[in-house]
This record gives C-alpha cells, structure tokens and sequence, in this order.
C-alpha cells in the first residue's frame, strides 16, 4: 500500500469516528495549559488532573506564579515525575511570561520556547490547541503509532523527522487534530507492549499488523 493511501484511510476513519478530538489535560485558560502540559512531560494526564486543581487555586495566574518559591511549587507537583526540575521551571516560565510577554501566552513556536521548560512538542502542543496552528507535537505515542501503521519511513529516527514526514501528507486543517488522534490511539489501543490489535480499526492499512499476522501465519 502506498503512503498516500494509508494517510487518506487514516484521515477518514478519524475525521469521520473522532472529528474533534480533545486533550485528556484539565484547563481553563492558556496559563493553565501552558503549566499542565510542563507537568506532563514524562508523566500521565491522569496524574496531571489530580495535582492541578490545588495548584491552580494557588497560583490562579502567572503573576502568583512568578513570584513563588521554587520549594513552595515543590510541594504540590512532588507526585509528578522530575519534580524538583519541574518547579524550577515553572517558576522561571512565569517569570518571562510576566517581563517578556505581559503575561499573556505568546501565539509563536520560538517566543514560546523562550520560556524554561518549553521545548518544541509543549511549544506545538500550546500554539495548536490555543491557537488552531498546524503544529505537529510528536511525544511517544505519536512517534511509535505513526511508525507502526506506516505513516513515517523507518528512517524518521528522531521527532523531528517524523513531524516533518506527518505534515507533508497531512492537511493543515487536520495537523493540530491529528496530534490528538495518534496520541490517543497510542494511548489506548495501540499500546507499546501489548497493542490491542484484536479491537483495532485500523488493522486494515496497518503496517506493523501486516507484520504480525504474517508471522502468525507463518508459525501456524
């Protein structure tokens, strides 16, 4: 199966089964985004959700934020992974978002990662889900579920090369909503050690599945 053909079925059983996807990420406000998705980083939305809300009603903006102790900040995320990390960059975060930007998330990729802790996935995490721009945020699960359904060459090694091989085929309109497809997908199906093939949609143009029940095949 050509490439093309394996985006155009990927396409349509997303845009027709999950036309708007959402992040699994409580917030309210950019702010809170912009912190929530700091905090995901190597860590689960679930855990995420269940240290924001005290967070949040702590420091409800960045101003608050930007003027906390790194220990203070501490104490509420020390369940996440990379705590200590974490509020240090928390806390520098806000502090440019107050002297550089009034306080207000900026709309680009590069004034964004001006920002500790915002690296180029959380920068296209902020800009396609605030902004609707056509980023590309490649974590672990888009990175493996792209590879196994044959979306990306076997040669787009880092998460850049597959950012960049999922943009070309992928409509502006969908990038940002295709974020959220692969990740979810990757997230409850598409699992790293045990994928749920049998429950799997898209088995018919998967690339990985092709793989395995040839083997399966092959052992029987």
């Amino acid at each position: 199966m050509q490439k093309k053909e394996r985006f155009r079925h990927f396409l349509e059983y997303f845009t027709t089964n999950f036309p708007e996807p959402k992040t699994e990420l409580n917030y309210s406000n950019p702010y809170e985004l912009l912190v929530a998705v700091i905090l995901s980083a190597q860590c689960t939305d679930k855990r995420i959700n269940l240290i924001t809300p005290a967070l949040f009603e702590r420091f409800p903006e960045p101003e608050s934020l930007a003027a906390a102790s790194v220990e203070e900040v501490f104490s509420y995320i020390r369940s996440v992974s990379y705590p200590n990390n974490k509020a240090k960059h928390l806390v520098g975060m806000a502090k440019v978002l107050m002297t550089e930007f009034g306080g207000e998330v900026p709309a680009s990729v590069e004034e964004l990662q001006k920002m500790p802790g915002v690296g180029r996935k959380t920068a296209h995490v902020i800009t396609s889900l605030i902004f609707n721009q056509p980023t590309m945020a490649v974590d672990t699960h888009v990175f493996r579920v792209s590879h196994r359904l044959g979306l990306v060459p076997k040669t787009a090694t880092t998460p850049l090369a597959v950012e960049k091989a999922l943009v070309k085929y992928i409509p502006e309109q969908y990038v940002p909503k295709a974020h959220h497809w692969l990740i979810l997908h990757g997230r409850y199906v598409c699992v790293a050690r045990s994928p749920k093939c049998s429950e799997c949609p898209l088995t018919h143009f998967c690339q990985y599945y092709q793989k395995i029940g040839t083997l399966v095949s092959t052992v029987r």
